[in-house]
């Protein structure tokens, strides 16, 4: 097992926080399953509390102890009855997702890199800009968007993950991930959460990642760091200039 990266993601005000290994991302949802059996003692009985099918959580247990190892021990009925509870591994799991949440909660503005550019292409609710980092996917939503407009494109720190140059795999279609590579120029040392400044052919992009993450990646003015984002964690918006020619 190698874990890549500790992040947050869209889904609330300050993010939502994800731990990712080996390409399976560890969220809220996962955090409440875990729970939910290690409170009831059963797979069964922990799917019912959330309203989610046993053969689904079985599922997404199984994905995740491919990338995090084993996080249930599950017993068969005998004179002792059957039943299952959390391993070591899915304690420390649970430790450090709720350490990342409450490190992105106390932040109380995330911060955001702005990037101006011109839609060259629009799928849907999602379009394509030529932006100083090269294409960039967004969310336009139901924003009036249409090719060569001027429009800014807003990244939420929380939403970006770094990884080390040569380790980060390629974008991945399905969750239309964004994916820039460029150098470390400062790292800000908040107590729990580092605020990482990345230069990209002279623009500066920021993330957000943890103390344990930086330390892990060796961050330091200088690294060079792969930063992707998904196209859903950003945010297109018109430049009002471009609806008056």
């Amino acid at each position: 097992m190698s874990e890549d990266t500790e992040r947050s993601g869209e889904g609330t005000d300050y993010g939502e926080a994800i731990l990712t290994a080996d390409g399976v991302e560890f969220g809220e949802r996962d955090a409440a399953l875990l729970r939910a059996i290690d409170r009831t003692g059963s797979v069964a009985t922990a799917s019912a509390e959330l309203e989610r099918s046993r053969a689904r959580a079985l599922t997404r247990i199984e994905t995740l102890e491919e990338a995090f190892g084993t996080l249930v021990e599950r017993t068969r009925g005998g004179s002792g009855g059957g039943g299952s509870r959390l391993t070591a591994a899915a304690e420390t799991l649970l430790t450090r997702y709720d350490r990342l949440q409450a490190a992105l909660t106390a932040a109380a503005r995330v911060p955001e890199t702005v990037l101006e550019g011109t839609v060259t292409d629009v799928d849907g609710e999602l379009a394509t800009a030529e932006t100083s980092v090269g294409e960039v996917r967004a969310l336009r939503g139901r924003e009036a968007i249409g090719d060569g407009d001027a429009v800014q494109l807003r990244i939420g720190a929380d939403a970006a993950t770094l990884s080390a140059a040569g380790e980060a795999s390629g974008p991945d279609s399905t969750s239309a991930r964004n994916r820039v590579q460029g150098t470390v120029t400062g790292v800000d040392r908040g107590e729990t959460v580092r605020t990482v400044t990345v230069d990209i052919d002279g623009t500066a992009v920021i993330a957000l990642v943890t103390a344990e993450s930086a330390s892990r990646l060796s961050l330091a003015a200088g690294r060079n760091v792969v930063v992707t984002w998904k196209a859903t964690a950003t945010r297109m918006v018109p430049v009002e200039s471009s609806r008056e020619r």
